[in-house]
């Protein structure tokens, strides 16, 4: 099994590099992840011609869509975005869907944006929010990149996002309280 230990930028792939890239881009022979898996540092997958491979990447951002790995024999792989289901966000008028914009990034979401639509992964209790400040969603099948916000990558080393299954008690050395009563956070940290 290749294991793939280096994110290559691809303004800078030799000839010889890109001229494998094209290559399996016309045999359809490249990895297809969803944005969760694309977050992760480590992990095992399958191409589309059926070759497991490792991925283990120093911990710094989220794979993008056609980004290039390569192994410590100068394999190549190219990244792309997987379909998965997401939820579509319109609005009658441009104002409406900036509202829901500033909603959802309030809420720190990953979200997706493009000029008639927002996309996030589906949430009943955001779809309910939305639908009462008379936004139109539907659920969609489609690549998820959503944007990198400010710090760029994963957001400085840390976390903002507000996963339901989590426990801020476990995730702060310094044992002070975080009571959350609404959408807001207190993080004490810097960015690098």
């Amino acid at each position: 099994m290749n294991i793939y230990t280096q994110r290559l930028d691809q303004s800078t792939l030799s000839a010889e590099q890109q001229a494998i890239i094209d290559r399996q881009k016309q045999a359809e022979n490249f990895l297809y992840l969803d944005f969760d898996t694309r977050q992760r540092s480590r992990f095992k997958a399958e191409t589309q011609h059926h070759q497991t491979i490792g991925v283990d990447l120093p911990r710094t951002e989220t794979i993008k869509n056609s980004s290039v790995l390569a192994d410590h024999q100068g394999n190549l792989i190219q990244i792309m975005a997987a379909n998965q289901a997401l939820i579509e966000v319109t609005a009658d008028n441009g104002f409406d869907l900036m509202k829901s914009a500033y909603h959802l990034g309030n809420r720190h979401v990953p979200l997706m944006i493009t000029p008639k639509a927002l996309y996030f992964e589906p949430d009943h209790v955001l779809e309910a929010m939305l639908h009462q400040l008379g936004l139109h969603t539907q659920a969609v099948q489609a690549p998820f990149e959503p944007e990198t916000g400010a710090y760029k990558g994963d957001l400085g080393g840390h976390s903002h996002g507000h996963n339901r299954d989590h426990n801020h008690a476990q995730e702060n050395s310094d044992n002070h309280q975080h009571n959350h009563s609404d959408a807001h956070s207190h993080h004490e940290h810097t960015h690098d």
